[in-house]
């Protein structure tokens, strides 16, 4: 025996082929409320009609199954909606895509479940890190001050199992159902028990370590692992490393504000760090070798002969990473002539003779040099 032929979708919604967007959405409203569970409680046939207008109103409010549909009928949606209520895996999926739909009054859920205690709030902290840790990643234990778990009552807030009873509001199921007026007329409802806030149980005797709460005041070591390339500013989460919550509720999360520690040699600029060589005129001018720091220790680089002042090498890789993983950043190293405001009756004398030198004189040549200098000096910087 074959399968029963599906109902036309326009006939579920009682509309006609030319039905407008808004038109739609009130037709589905008033067929979904008709057999809405929490007014049909148990009735599996209202069941069924409530799934089947879900169904036409997800192929009918889609313009593109839409057509499908109307060119060539359940056979054109080719299981992209239609065929066991739409894709609808469950009544949880159908108040979920139409929320919209389901409110005032109604409850989103055809039942509601048990909850575990009041969630705890989250915790913000602050670390600071230095530009080294940064480059490399950090892990750090902190003590957090908080709300943790009460041990003596492993967070139930009761002094022992036989001081915990079932609530006597809800009989255990942690929610209560309500009988509400609305514009549709009587509706029943459900609601998180007022007296048991929804855990379906009830204390008796309250521990007195945290006096109920199932929790008390104090700390924990917690072990951060920091990536490498976090930034001024940037805050991590940690799920659940939060405040503990009361009554075996689920804790919150601990947020980690970063803070980058100024450093004795680099100013940072994205992924890329900026160091500032002061060189000696006879260093620049004769040209040498020299070491500068890095966030990876000392490396030796060489001064050309004539070196000016505002010339920028490029150590490649030398500099943060990136938090996405993608490269690094590099070391850009400004030179600056050191001009010393005191110097020796001898070192004035070898100053004196040079001042006159053809080769100490500025040409023209020197400035065309210089102006490039300076414009690459700008694209460094500002790319």
């Amino acid at each position: 025996m074959g399968m029963a032929q599906k109902k036309d979708y326009y006939e579920v919604l009682g509309v006609g082929k030319n039905v407008t967007g808004s038109e739609l959405k009130k037709a589905y409203r008033k067929i979904a409320m008709k057999y809405h569970p929490d007014r049909n409680p148990d009735d599996k046939n209202a069941e069924a009609k409530f799934k089947e207008a879900a169904e036409a109103y997800e192929v009918l409010s889609d313009d593109q199954k839409r057509s499908r549909y109307d060119q060539f009928g359940h056979a054109g949606l080719n299981n992209q909606g239609g065929g066991n209520y739409g894709g609808f895996g469950s009544m949880e999926d159908i108040f979920s895509q139409f929320s919209d739909i389901f409110g005032g009054g109604f409850s989103n859920r055809g039942r509601q479940q048990k909850t575990q205690g009041q969630t705890g709030s989250n915790l913000r902290i602050k670390v600071s890190l230095s530009l080294e840790e940064i480059s490399e990643g950090a892990n750090k234990k902190i003590k957090v001050k908080k709300y943790v778990g009460c041990k003596p009552c492993n967070g139930t807030g009761a002094k022992d199992s036989k001081a915990i009873k079932t609530c006597n509001t809800c009989k255990g199921s942690g929610y209560v159902r309500r009988v509400q007026q609305t514009f549709l007329g009587q509706m029943q409802t459900t609601a998180a028990c007022p007296t048991c806030h929804g855990s379906g149980e009830m204390i008796t005797n309250k521990c007195q370590s945290c006096k109920g709460e199932g929790r008390t005041y104090g700390e924990e070591l917690i072990n951060l692992d920091i990536p490498a390339g976090v930034s001024e500013g940037m805050q991590l989460s940690m799920n659940g490393k939060g405040n503990a919550g009361m009554n075996r509720g689920s804790s919150g999360d601990l947020l980690i504000n970063i803070k980058e520690k100024e450093h004795k040699h680099f100013t940072r600029d994205g992924n890329n760090v900026l160091y500032e060589l002061d060189v000696n005129f006879a260093d620049a001018t004769l040209g040498t070798s020299l070491e500068v720091p890095t966030l990876n220790g000392k490396v030796k680089i060489t001064l050309p002969q004539g070196t000016p002042t505002g010339k920028i090498f490029r150590l490649r890789g030398k500099g943060v990473p990136s938090i996405q993983g993608y490269g690094r950043g590099d070391q850009l190293i400004h030179v600056s002539i050191w001009v010393p405001t005191n110097i020796s009756p001898e070192e004035r004398k070898a100053l004196e003779l040079m001042r006159e030198s053809k080769n100490f004189q500025p040409n023209e040549n020197d400035k065309r040099e210089r102006k490039g200098l300076f414009d690459k000096m700008k694209d460094f910087f500002s790319g």
